[in-house]
């Protein structure tokens, strides 16, 4: 926070804004301190808490609605009669794209990276439900510009395409994530020192970047990569979109790749490939707090969390957020 620039500037740019409302009440927080009691207790851990974005409601619920909250109303405002996105065959920003489509009356598309399946499980069969028509791009070619191709063709017809970036991952998207975070602050009076999340697209965590320090929070994030960035790094590429969402809020530049931690240990082999530690992580939380992780996302992250609490990382004085982005349908793949 400078004197230029306060957090009644930041709630005035965010009112200027267009936004279709999809997220009417603010996700829990809850504390998870079975969890905290299984890792070693009060004097070894860290106070540790989730906030529950699976709990958000439309299309059995997921972070990508925060974003959609901002990118609908840019396609509305724009006059957009159909809507396109991209993503994994088994992408939750696809499945909840289809269902706020559905629920605001929009033809939906969703461009797929190939090849279909022979039997549809999970995100696919709600995509199918939900009633977005499902394309999938071939084999090795780029499915942002397959997305881009169809948009192209949509033009010709005299459609009005609104092209949303995989993940919703754009300025505009991750408003939502510097919006969610004076949810967070303001509304719900927690101030964690860490915020833990998974880095697959860098929307999530670049409006959370551009958050903490619209709202002058010491809140350090820690984003665990489990999908390999656009560029050199998520280091550059977060703080790059952090910088075009604090630009989009009539803020100044604030964020460097030095300030961004996001490592890259935990994605395993590949993305979309569920990890041995990220499995542990999904049975632990499970069996401690009843509460369910997805292998692609929010497990690795969470199994960064407690690779952090476990190498002293988070000290036992800390208090450590865990930021659920939901994915849950993915475990039915």
């Amino acid at each position: 926070m400078t004197a230029s620039y306060s957090a009644s500037d930041f709630d005035a740019a965010l009112a200027r804004l267009p936004r279709v409302r999809l997220v009417p009440e603010a996700t829990p927080i809850h504390r998870l301190d079975r969890l905290r009691d299984s890792l070693g207790g009060p004097n070894r851990v860290p106070t540790l808490l989730v906030k529950r974005d699976d709990l958000n409601g439309v299309a059995l619920g997921g972070n990508k609605l925060r974003k959609l909250e901002w990118l609908f109303a840019d396609a509305l405002e724009q006059g957009a009669d159909v809507l396109l996105t991209a993503g994994a065959a088994q992408s939750n920003h696809c499945r909840q794209t289809a269902g706020v489509g559905a629920m605001l009356g929009l033809e939906t598309h969703l461009c797929l990276r190939g090849p279909e399946p022979a039997r549809r499980t999970g995100n696919l069969i709600l995509d199918d439900w939900l009633g977005a028509a499902l394309h999938f791009a071939p084999e090795g070619e780029d499915v942002s510009g397959y997305m881009d191709v169809l948009a192209t063709g949509m033009r010709a017809e005299g459609r009005r395409p609104y092209v949303i970036s995989i993940g919703g991952s754009n300025a505009v998207g991750a408003v939502g994530f510097a919006a969610a975070v004076r949810e967070m602050a303001h509304d719900q009076r927690t101030i964690p020192d860490y915020l833990v999340v998974a880095t697959g697209s860098g929307g999530t965590q670049a409006g959370l970047e551009a958050g903490v320090r619209l709202l002058g929070l010491t809140t350090r994030i820690h984003g665990m990569g489990v999908a390999l960035p656009d560029t050199v790094s998520w280091e550059v590429d977060v703080a790059t979109l952090a910088n075009a969402t604090l630009a989009r809020l009539g803020a100044p530049d604030w964020v460097t790749p030095s300030d961004v931690y996001c490592p890259m240990e935990y994605m395993g082999e590949r993305y979309g490939a569920s990890t041995p530690a990220g499995e542990e992580a999904l049975r632990l939380l499970a069996r401690t707090e009843g509460i369910f992780l997805d292998p692609v996302y929010s497990g690795k992250a969470f199994a960064g969390l407690l690779g952090g609490v476990a190498s002293g990382l988070y000290s036992p004085t800390a208090t450590v957020l865990f930021w659920h982005t939901g994915g849950v349908p993915a475990l039915f793949a």
